[in-house]
């Protein structure tokens, strides 16, 4: 008797792929990409009119399911919809303030107008590389395409992670290409030329800090007086200082971006922690630096007796006139202008970190404190390091002398190396040791001299210039001025200073443009002498524009050529006028 056998099922295994022909007169093909999130199989349909389409089809679906893996289903994003989500809603919360705020930069002012409308899955790499030449041909900087695209893979990565894709195009695309412009630092001789120009104005100690020390903007800026030990004589570095953001106070009643509201409200805190665990650092202060700090918070604290009430007590060791801490923006403002009074070559303020750390490099001191000092990373520091640190001719030369008096032995013009201390021309002082110094009080003010007929000389000569006001000599022995005098030894003179006629004038503008009338003729001339920083310039003419903490701008020329300064009060306050009227032209409003 034949055995029967069970026809052969036709039904696939679980999971499997399966083709078949539908009523609709097509052929199907269903393939299992994964699973869903409630656990049930993620099966993806494709229909076509042939069974070898649809089989091509159904194995280059499994393909894609081996390798790079099929994308998600469920929204269809555009790069516009997904970069906005992805910078609100994934991004913001994780990520600090001022890495999001180039993040919204780069994605609401460029990506999205110029890739917005592509659907996420079709952009391709193509599209970036023309989008970044479109950028720099628009007139971006190559660095600005390069945000842009570091940014744009950022946010298509988190896309590839989360399966909204299943490759990233931004990381095929060629970036734009940035050439690191090497900076050159400040001279030594620049540097004494910024240090007596910024001697002049009230934050002398905030240069000082920059120069010599090479603390970031947001470090010093962020400082507080908890942070100074002056027995220890060290600095705490432990936080930074963020650019403010604000809202309306009006409920947007003002007609005004938020920047200019009357009533603005601050949304963002005041400091956040250093950039790095590194950044939280302890530094040495060199004495000079020590003298300034003790006296910056001397006139702080007269600065705190004249706003009376409206002092705000924060404890920053840098503050407006009424405590708030300084405005990073207003600090940048400030840097320029001190360029531009000190007659130094223009330069960013983080140039001031590459000198420092330069000087560091020209004094010989070690990796390891190097490190320590500037804030890095110890074992990633190295390419940090060869970014900030310059090969200056003065190290040139040494390393030369070294190789020479290694293979035909020292010769008398051989540059010395100054290792563990500064180089031989820093260190001396302005007059030689003395056991007595001869102070000219001039009102408030104290000019030490080396000779006694010099200091007599001034004082009778001041008084004659400034009558009824008291000027007299008085001897002081050299250790009690070290201590006490303002300057220390360094402000000792050993010659009469410079004395002559300083034309001057100023206005003061309301923020519509109007001039404010201050009750004084805008222009005047004074006698005055070298020490009198606030009078005194040796320039034909120097002027500036700054906007006071309540809005208005002034314009302020001073200088030794009448014709010049009367030249000069015309663009100062057309440029004032302009900036009143502007403010986020000149930088004086961070947000709106």
């Amino acid at each position: 008797m034949a055995k029967t056998t069970k026809p052969q099922n036709s039904r696939q295994p679980n999971g499997a792929s399966s083709i078949y022909f539908g009523k609709d007169g097509r052929w199907h093909g269903r393939v299992t990409v994964g699973v869903k999130d409630d656990g049930t199989p993620d099966r993806r349909h494709v229909g076509r009119k042939t069974r070898a389409e649809v089989t091509k089809a159904v194995r280059e679906l499994e393909k894609q399911r081996d390798s790079t893996g099929v994308r998600k289903a469920g929204q269809t994003w555009t790069v516009e919809t997904w970069l906005t989500h992805w910078v609100e809603n994934i991004a913001a919360p994780n990520v600090g303030e001022n890495t999001i705020d180039g993040y919204r930069v780069a994605v609401y002012h460029h990506l999205i107008p110029g890739l917005g409308a592509h659907r996420l899955e079709k952009l391709e790499p193509e599209h970036l590389e023309r989008f970044y030449q479109k950028m720099q041909a628009g007139g971006s900087a190559a660095g600005t395409a390069h945000q842009a695209h570091r940014t744009v893979n950022t946010a298509l990565n988190e896309a590839v992670r989360r399966r909204h894709l299943t490759l990233n195009p931004a990381s095929i695309a060629k970036a734009p290409k940035v050439e690191e412009e090497e900076v050159e630092p400040y001279t030594l001789e620049e540097i004494q030329r910024l240090l007596l120009e910024a001697g002049k104005h009230r934050d002398h100690a905030r240069w000082v800090i920059a120069l010599a020390l090479g603390l970031r903007q947001g470090e010093v800026l962020g400082l507080k007086w908890e942070d100074v030990d002056f027995e220890e004589g060290v600095l705490f570095v432990r936080r930074n200082r963020l650019r403010p953001r604000y809202k309306h106070g009006c409920a947007d009643r003002c007609g005004r971006k938020p920047g200019y509201c009357p009533q603005k409200i601050n949304t963002r805190r005041e400091t956040k922690d250093t950039k790095t665990r590194a950044g939280k650092r302890t530094i040495g202060i060199p004495e000079q630096l020590l003298t300034l700090l003790r006296r910056h918070k001397q006139e702080q604290d007269r600065e705190r007796v004249r706003a009376r009430d409206l002092w705000v007590d924060k404890g920053y060791v840098f503050t407006s006139p009424t405590g708030e801490p300084l405005n990073p923006n207003t600090d940048h403002h400030r840097w320029k202008d001190l360029l531009k009074a000190a007659g130094v070559r223009e330069g960013r303020l983080h140039d001031a970190r590459h000198t420092a750390a330069t000087v560091l490099l020209i004094l010989g001191v070690p990796e390891a404190v190097v490190d320590r000092i500037m804030g890095w990373e110890p074992g990633k520091s190295a390419r940090i390091r060869r970014r900030y640190q310059h090969l200056t001719g003065q190290v040139l030369q040494q390393t030369a002398a070294k190789v020479g008096a290694l293979i035909w032995g020292p010769t008398p013009h051989q540059v010395p190396s100054t290792p563990g201390g500064p180089p031989p021309h820093l260190s001396q002082s302005p007059a030689p040791a003395e056991p007595d110094v001869y102070v000219a009080c001039l009102g408030r003010r104290y000019v030490p001299f080396q000779h006694h007929d010099h200091a007599q000389a001034v004082a009778s000569q001041w008084g004659a210039d400034h009558p009824g006001k008291p000027a007299h000599v008085e001897k002081w022995d050299r250790p009690k001025w070290e201590q006490e005098g303002p300057g220390g030894i360094r402000a000792i003179r050993d010659r009469i200073p410079d004395r002559r006629l300083i034309h001057h004038a100023h206005a003061v503008f309301l923020p519509g443009g109007e001039r404010l009338n201050i009750g004084r003729e805008g222009q005047w001339d004074v006698v005055a002498w070298e020490f009198e920083t606030d009078l005194y310039t040796d320039l034909p003419v120097r002027w500036h524009t700054t906007r006071r903490p309540g809005q208005e701008v002034e314009a302020q020329v001073r200088g030794t050529d009448q014709e010049a300064v009367t030249a000069a009060f015309d663009e100062a306050c057309a440029q004032a006028v302009d900036r009143a009227r502007n403010p986020a032209k000149y930088g004086d409003i961070d947000s709106y």
